[in-house]
């Protein structure tokens, strides 16, 4: 049982931290289109270079989506949030 809960309560802060990641993503999507350029990420993150941009941008379609941006963030690639 304790077991159980222990599983439980894991698996609420997991769901909870990708809440967290994926909300500031909305924040950098300027024009609501649902995918981010290099331009919008270098608004929110000055230091965005095209390495890293490619880096993240795992499908290599040019944009990035919400899954490759959270996926950055966990990789530590950019900041989990875009506050200061």
């Amino acid at each position: 049982m304790i077991k159980y809960l222990a599983l439980i309560i894991a698996m609420g802060l997991i769901a909870n931290s990708a809440f967290a990641l994926s909300e500031g993503v909305t924040e950098i999507d300027a024009n609501g289109d649902g995918v981010m350029t290099i331009e919008e990420l270098r608004a929110v993150y000055e230091e965005m270079d095209v390495e890293t941009f490619s880096e993240i941008d795992l499908n290599n379609d040019g944009v990035i989506d919400d899954d490759e941006m959270v996926a950055a963030q966990e990789r530590g690639l950019v900041p989990a949030t875009t506050d200061g």
